[in-house]
């Protein structure tokens, strides 16, 4: 699979990253690039959690209103460690396990049924 065409910008701070770091780079220019159009604020909305993205525009001094395209190789580069330090990471399955019961007993982890009285 190829990798979506980034503004000179974003590819200039792609390239600037760790090889580790670019397929969540390109993860994050994807969703903010997939509506060109729309304001920057509302996007950021979307993929930073709380006012995390509004934040993030008042450091760069840049208004809601901005524009994706617009952005530098500096602010990418910004946006992307902002990004990285504040969106939910997918947690790993408990114990180590896909799918499937977390824990023998069909509970949460350390939890245990309710005792039977008199049984």
């Amino acid at each position: 699979m190829s990798r979506p065409a980034l503004p000179p910008a974003a590819a200039e701070a792609r390239g600037a990253l760790p090889d580790t770091d670019s397929p969540a780079f390109d993860r994050l220019a994807a969703a903010v690039l997939a509506r060109p159009s729309a304001p920057l604020g509302a996007v950021l909305r979307a993929q930073l959690p709380g006012p995390s993205g509004v934040r993030w525009l008042h450091q760069e001094s840049l208004p809601p209103t901005t524009r994706a395209g617009s952005l530098t190789a500096a602010q990418w580069g910004s946006l992307y460690r902002c990004w990285a330090a504040t969106a939910p990471v997918p947690a790993a399955p408990a114990g180590g396990r896909a799918g499937g019961r977390t824990s023998p007993h069909g509970h949460a982890p350390a939890a245990m049924a309710v005792p039977r009285w008199g049984s």
